[in-house]
């Protein structure tokens, strides 16, 4: 490791694993160091060679002018001595971990694997998995000894898709490595391009508890507020009023009711539980946490149906239109969408809705649910419409905009996250109901 200087022009990083988290993270060390940008989707990588960013993370532009070597030959990993991977960590049908991608990217970098390289992990997973999972596998697959050849590190991503006030270089940064020696290079790499600074956790398991808690912890508050509104829409009481008023005092966290999908919030509680299990103990607030959350898309699709009743109108065939098909607002992503779950519900009761989001990936909603959206200029002659996601488009919509999208008859808005204003639609006698 004495030989880890970062001025000389010979120093490369690699990153392994080009998506949400990834792509900022290669693009932002490129304006410091010399970047390998590796993902074993050759497709995607296409893309950016082409200066397209799918992800919207970096920009057009910013894939344009960055100077990633963006590859999907493994081979070009052998020129790197740091490597950072950032693969997502998802769950199986059965809410257990799915390690593949993650022990997969392992292999790829351990068949690659330099000797005096430090490799850093970023990808959610519970406490042990870097050094119990992924350093047996680096070794395998690369015949070196990690400690002696090789050194390892973790650091837990805190990328928030979507949003462009939290970005990576304005987010603290936890870091850990496997020695002293180890963490000091690894924080030293981050500092490069973290300009909140980095925090050395004590151990690489402190660092990836902590990452896998503060998803858990956001989960569960989320938790309390779906529950809460279940609870005050059975009282016939708007939920957002109370949240609104019990925020004016000083320490009342200020959480909201709403679908929690995605790759984060609603997966990484489940690691934590995982591991609690084959330690003996089964999480009790977690877990009740989850269940209540991921229920909710089937809770929605209810409520819809009640509205639907409430109108007057045949329930199986009536016309709805979903708006918002992404996992959260402003986000292309649609992995683990809880939209879906509101659409799967509905066609229960016979109802088939069509389906517009112009922020959503296209290719990705159609490869993972089989989904095609309509164009929102084509929605016209609803019975319902439902706004599943707050993206900014549907937040600057006035009541002009909304009205074109029904018939004739009681008209039915579900405004999921409530950005509209409630007493608009409710004056205008429309049957609005929200979280």
């Amino acid at each position: 490791m004495k030989d880890f200087d970062l001025s000389k022009p010979s120093f490369k990083l690699s990153v392994i694993g080009l998506g949400y988290v990834g792509l900022p993270i290669a693009v932002a060390f490129a304006k410091k160091l010399p970047v390998v940008g590796f993902d074993v989707n050759k497709s995607k990588v296409d893309l950016y060679k082409s200066g397209f960013d799918p992800t919207k993370e970096v920009g057009d532009e910013g894939i344009r002018n960055t100077s990633v070597e963006f590859v999907s030959d493994e081979s070009k990993l052998r020129e790197a001595l740091f490597h950072i991977v950032a693969v997502p960590t998802p769950v199986s049908n059965d809410h257990t971990p799915d390690l593949s991608p993650v022990e997969s990217a392992s292999k790829i970098l351990g068949r690659n694997l330099a000797k005096g390289s430090i490799v850093v992990y970023e990808s959610t997973v519970y406490p042990g998995v870097t050094e119990d999972i992924c350093v047996p596998i680096l070794e395998k697959e690369s015949g070196l000894k990690c400690g002696v050849d090789f050194k390892v590190g973790y650091s837990p991503e805190r990328i928030n898709p979507g949003d462009k006030i939290h970005r990576l270089e304005t987010i603290t940064k936890i870091v850990s490595g496997m020695d002293d020696e180890t963490l000091d290079v690894i924080a030293k790499v981050y500092e490069l391009v973290i300009e909140a600074g980095v925090y050395r956790a004590s151990s690489i398991k402190v660092a990836e508890a902590a990452k896998v808690i503060e998803n858990s912890q956001r989960d569960i508050n989320i938790a309390f507020m779906n529950e809460l509104s279940i609870i005050f829409n059975k009282m016939g009481i708007d939920t957002k009023s109370v949240l609104d008023a019990a925020a004016t005092k000083w320490n009342f966290l200020r959480f909201y009711p709403g679908l929690v999908g995605g790759h984060c919030i609603g997966v990484d509680p489940y690691y934590l539980t995982y591991k609690a299990e084959t330690l003996g103990y089964h999480s009790q607030v977690i877990l009740a946490g989850r269940r209540i959350n991921d229920d909710m898309g089937k809770y929605i699709a209810q409520a819809i149906v009640k509205q639907i009743i409430k109108s007057d109108k045949p329930v199986n065939s009536a016309k709805v239109a979903i708006l918002g098909f992404t996992f959260k607002e402003n986000c292309p992503d649609t992995r683990n969408s809880k939209v879906f779950d509101i659409v799967e519900e509905l066609s229960e009761y016979g109802i088939h809705p069509i389906i517009a989001d112009p922020v959503a990936d296209v290719n990705e909603a159609k490869h993972i649910y089989g989904v095609d959206f309509t164009d929102i200029s084509q929605i016209r002659d609803m019975d319902v419409v439902v706004i599943a996601v707050a993206h900014n488009v549907f937040a600057e919509y006035d009541k002009s905009d909304i009205d074109a999208f029904f018939g004739n008859g009681k008209r039915v808005l579900v405004d999921v996250k409530g950005i509209l204003d409630r007493e608009t639609y409710e004056y205008a006698d429309y049957i609005y109901w929200r979280l």
